[in-house]
C-alpha cells in the first residue's frame, strides 16, 4: 500500500469515527425525541442545539474547500442556531441527515484521488484540504464526546431514562 492511500484511509477512519471516540450514530441512537430541547444544568444550549452547531461547522468547513466564494457565518453566533429556537421531530432529523450528508461529501473529497490532500488551496493561503479534514475530525469528535456527556447528565441513555 502506497502511502497516498495509507493516508486516505487513515482520513476516511478518522472522519468515520469509532476509534477513539463514539460515532455521532452511537451518540444519538436511542436519544428521546422528548429531550432534543431540553438543557442539563448551567448548559446554555440544548442537545438538538449542540448537534446542529456540529452541523453548520461541518458544512461550514467543507464549503470553505469546495467553494472559493463561500462566505462563513459570524463568529461565533453564525455557527450556532439563534438563540430560543427549538426543534421538533422532523428537524432533529433534519440536522442528523444534513450532517450525514456532507459527511459523505468530505469522505468522498478523501476517496477523490484527483484530491491532492496537501496542496495550497487556491483562495486560502496555508490552508490544505488536509488541514480541513482534521479540522472537521477534531471538532466533531470533541462535541459528539461532550454530546455523550450531556446525555450522562441528562440520563437519557437507554437503561438511565
Amino acid at each position: 500500500m502506497n502511502n497516498d492511500k495509507i493516508v486516505r484511509t487513515q482520513l476516511l477512519q478518522l472522519l468515520r469515527g469509532g476509534n477513539a471516540h463514539l460515532t455521532l450514530e452511537q451518540a444519538i441512537e436511542g436519544f428521546p425525541v422528548e429531550a432534543i430541547n431540553a438543557r442539563a444544568p448551567k448548559v446554555p444550549y440544548s442537545p438538538w442545539a449542540l448537534l446542529e452547531h456540529i452541523r453548520i461547522a461541518q458544512w461550514d468547513i467543507l464549503e470553505f474547500v469546495r467553494d472559493p466564494g463561500h462566505i462563513s457565518p459570524e463568529w461565533p453566533a453564525g455557527y450556532w442556531p439563534p438563540e430560543g429556537a427549538e426543534a421538533d421531530a422532523a428537524r432533529w432529523q433534519q440536522t442528523i441527515e444534513a450532517f450525514r450528508a456532507d459527511m459523505a461529501d468530505l469522505q468522498a473529497l478523501v476517496q477523490d484521488q484527483n484530491t491532492d490532500l496537501c496542496a495550497e488551496l487556491a483562495h486560502a493561503r496555508g490552508y490544505t484540504i488536509l488541514r480541513e479534514i482534521l479540522l472537521v475530525a477534531d471538532h466533531n469528535a470533541y462535541h459528539i464526546g461532550e454530546f455523550a456527556v450531556l446525555r450522562q447528565v441528562m440520563a437519557t441513555w437507554g437503561s438511565q431514562s
